[in-house]
């Protein structure tokens, strides 16, 4: 049982695309299948507006005819949600509002500062929907995020790899993935050295000594940032350990400098 996660907000946005599949959703409930926790899934769309004093009436129809497939296709995801986490015996909240991007973005942040956790979809694309969610997640809710690739539609922890600097954002995410590191059968904290300087932080051997008072067996390892990276340094032991979860502080750079999750943490 992972202690202490009651409440899980699951994310998908709707942008008409048929082919497009959430990985999320099934995760999320496999998660909360092994919590018993509540689900509260928000199937968004976005709602498409006209600005222009001259757009035609035809255009303005064919605006609010999208608006009306988007909010079908929405309504239509949350219906099928529902009816997944009752066949899995779980409670399950779904709504499926329909915004404009400024106030979809506050809702969503909002809804997820009550809950325990977020789960959303992975976004390669920098401007799209899902990817303002992550960073409005990150930097508004308060609350941890799981970001789940595509193609990742099981929930598994028994092996955690936590991404170790000593910074305040490090030690937040490590103390709220505290549930599943409890729950872990191997759990490493890594340091990854010569990217940028760690002396001043606190070391990876104290800070294990606090998760093994938590009752977390964790072993503790600096590596060698491979070529100056240290999100590659990262993946490349994910794969190697067959890791189920990263577990990392994010960092969300000024969007004066990036229009995207910075450094590591996009990458």
């Amino acid at each position: 049982m992972l202690q202490n996660i009651r409440s899980i907000l699951i994310g998908i946005t709707e942008e008409g695309d048929a082919e497009e599949r959430s990985s999320a959703l099934t995760y999320g409930l496999a998660l909360a299948r092994q919590a018993n926790a509540h689900v509260t899934v928000q199937a968004a769309s976005l709602k498409l507006t006209v600005t222009h004093a001259f757009i035609s009436a035809f255009a303005e129809g064919l605006v609010a005819a999208e608006n009306r497939r988007l909010d079908g296709l929405a309504r239509a995801v949350a219906d099928s949600s529902q009816r997944a986490a009752a066949a899995s015996g779980l409670a399950c909240t779904a709504q499926a509002p329909q915004l404009a991007y400024p106030d979809l973005i506050r809702s969503f942040s909002s809804l997820a500062r009550a809950h325990d956790l977020t789960v959303l979809d992975a976004e390669p694309i920098a401007l799209a929907l899902d990817r303002g969610l992550i960073e409005a997640v990150l930097t508004d809710s308060g609350r941890p995020l799981i970001v789940v690739p595509q193609g990742r539609d099981t929930f598994a922890g028994d092996r955690i790899v936590v991404a170790w600097d000593g910074s305040a954002k490090a030690a937040r995410a490590l103390n709220d993935a505290l549930p599943f590191l409890r729950a872990a059968t191997q759990v490493e904290l890594i340091s990854v050295t010569g990217e940028k300087e760690l002396g001043h932080t606190v070391p990876g051997a104290e800070i294990a000594r606090h998760l093994t008072r938590h009752g977390v067996t964790v072993n503790v390892l600096a590596l060698p940032a491979m070529n100056g990276d240290v999100a590659e340094t990262l993946r490349n032991h994910a794969h190697l350990t067959r890791a189920d979860m990263i577990v990392m502080g994010a960092y969300v750079h000024s969007r004066l400098r990036e229009t995207m999750l910075g450094g590591a943490s996009s990458s």
